[in-house]
């Protein structure tokens, strides 16, 4: 009987588990489920006779050194902090790992050992990262068959509540780890436009955006994600003059993010001492410098951001619970932790809302030797939750995830290595997957200039 341990039962496992007991039920498969919220593992087993939920403290090393030895494949949807501890692990049993979280250089590292090992270490094998790799790659690929020259690439991703239904004031719900979305621009961000490199400090990131049409959903601002550069030599395009990783969002969302990053508060370093007594309200003050006077906090944070006290932001601060006078009561002590516990509470998705994800990729193409204007290929993904059941976020980020484990499990992929999805004995199989569980691209051209 093949083993597969899944590490983490959070959002993003919530289709990957359901599914992976699915097709245990078909094969001789066993689903261990390891979380340090034993109860939560629980509920995503559900009693199935093919699986099984474990008490999982990843930095317990002696457990976690068993677990994996015990498994044939582990998936790792711990957050990305854990990722080299898993992966040493797993190179040390010779265990294939499956990841959805980018590949940090301390995976990157053990290359060479997992390849003596026999040991597959695959990462970014989720959403975004993901399938923006897989159908990046396929697309690039497809074109350069055609004869086309690809000088430009643009790519954006999001996750966001369906445009059609109510939002709350920053248009947003939270359907994944909410610690990533208080902890985004982190990095700062770089890419290039028209020859031209532009490098993006973390503090800057959300004042740097633009406005860009998606087909089927409207209009939507995005902001550049991490090192766009990096993907030049991941996708063979060193030559383009145009290379942008993006994020999507709702207008409006980054003006008032802007300003929470700009008072300091995604902070995970500095120690907050007994940080569940405390008010939201004094944690916020505590940021500002004492000479910022004003009888009021709004006035003092308007003054200090040099923003209304009347505005939008100011309201939006407020109606997240940045300015309530009532005990944080959250787990942790950061400001962080703090901006996490408020964005899972707050913009949680309700029983009968969805959310979409999406994906664009905009590839401008010259024809040398031909006669055909130079043209724009535009490939956008849009897929829906199912309400009560599943996110698009959950599924869109598991599926891929359990199409890894099976190519791996049916003796279907022979890499080695720590490798991302972009060679085509992986996104090939997993893309033909996803179009038939309903992740499909749509296409388009339009001529440019």
């Amino acid at each position: 009987m093949k083993q597969i341990l899944v590490l983490g039962a959070g959002q993003s496992a919530a289709f990957l588990i359901p599914h992976l007991l699915d097709r245990a039920s078909e094969r001789d498969w066993f689903v261990t489920v390891g979380d340090v919220d034993i109860e939560l593992a629980r509920n995503r087993v559900n009693e199935h006779p093919c699986g099984n939920a474990v008490f999982f403290d990843v930095n317990d090393a002696s457990l976690r050194s068993a677990q994996i030895e015990n498994a044939d494949v582990v998936v790792n949807l711990l957050p990305p902090s854990f990722q080299e501890l898993v992966a040493w692990d797993c190179v040390n049993h010779g265990r294939h790992m499956v990841s959805a979280s980018y590949r940090a250089q301390a995976v990157r590292d053990l290359d060479l050992d997992a390849q003596r090992k026999g040991v597959l270490l695959l990462c970014e094998l989720g959403l975004d990262p993901g399938i923006d790799l897989m159908s990046a790659m396929a697309l690039i690929r497809r074109v350069r068959a055609r004869g086309g020259r690809i000088v430009g690439f643009r790519s954006y991703g999001s996750g966001i509540p369906s445009p059609e239904q109510e939002h709350n004031p920053f248009r947003y719900v939270v359907t994944w780890n909410p610690r990533n979305v208080a902890m985004a621009g982190q990095h700062g961000a770089q890419y290039m436009e028209n020859g031209k490199i532009k490098i993006v400090p973390f503090h800057e990131v959300f004042h740097h955006t633009w406005a860009t049409e998606v087909d089927g959903v409207g209009r939507l601002e995005a902001y550049p994600n991490r090192d766009s550069l990096a993907y030049r030599e991941v996708f063979g395009l060193e030559h383009v003059e145009t290379m942008i990783r993006g994020t999507l969002r709702y207008p409006g969302w980054s003006e008032t993010w802007a300003q929470i990053v700009r008072l300091g508060l995604p902070n995970e370093h500095l120690r907050i001492p007994d940080l569940a007594e405390r008010s939201c309200r004094e944690v916020v003050e505590m940021f500002l410098p004492l000479n910022v006077t004003g009888p009021k906090l709004e006035q003092r944070i308007a003054r200090f951001l040099r923003i209304s006290p009347t505005g939008r932001i100011i309201e939006n601060m407020r109606w997240l619970g940045l300015l309530s006078e009532e005990k944080t009561g959250c787990e942790g002590d950061t400001a962080t932790a703090m901006l996490t516990h408020l964005l899972a509470t707050k913009l949680a998705l309700g029983p009968d809302e969805t959310d979409i994800v999406i994906l664009v990729h905009e590839l401008d193409v010259e024809h040398p030797g031909s006669e055909r204007a130079a043209e724009r290929l535009i490939s956008t993904l849009v897929a829906s939750g199912e309400p009560g059941r599943f996110t698009a976020m959950s599924k869109s980020v598991g599926l891929p995830a359990a199409l890894g484990v099976e190519l791996l499990l049916d003796d279907r992929l022979h890499l080695t290595g720590a490798h991302i999805p972009t060679h085509r004995s992986i996104y090939e199989p997993i893309l033909k997957e996803l179009e038939t569980s309903g992740l499909r691209f749509q296409e388009r051209v339009e001529p440019i200039g």
